[in-house]
């Protein structure tokens, strides 16, 4: 990859390559950016995202509800 850098980008990079080469001063930027704003997440595959719902639903309840009360519910309407 070729990056074109503004003047004032090349001047910062001038000033910041006193601790290293200009490849390690880009690399440490983008890693502290990427900290700031972490990368988006890989799409979770069908299966992924099944046992992921799963996990979320763990413990939660309707309380004294039932889901077939629910439904039955909804069928007097």
């Amino acid at each position: 990859m070729t990056v074109t850098l503004t003047p004032h980008a090349e001047a910062l990079l001038q000033r910041l390559t006193h601790d290293g080469s200009p490849e390690q001063v880009v690399e440490r930027a983008l890693e502290r950016l990427a900290a700031e704003q972490p990368l988006p997440a890989k799409p979770m595959t069908p299966n992924e995202a099944v046992e992921r719902i799963r996990q979320l639903r763990r413990g939660v309840t309707l309380g004294d509800v039932s889901i077939k009360s629910l439904i039955n519910e909804g069928r007097k309407y």
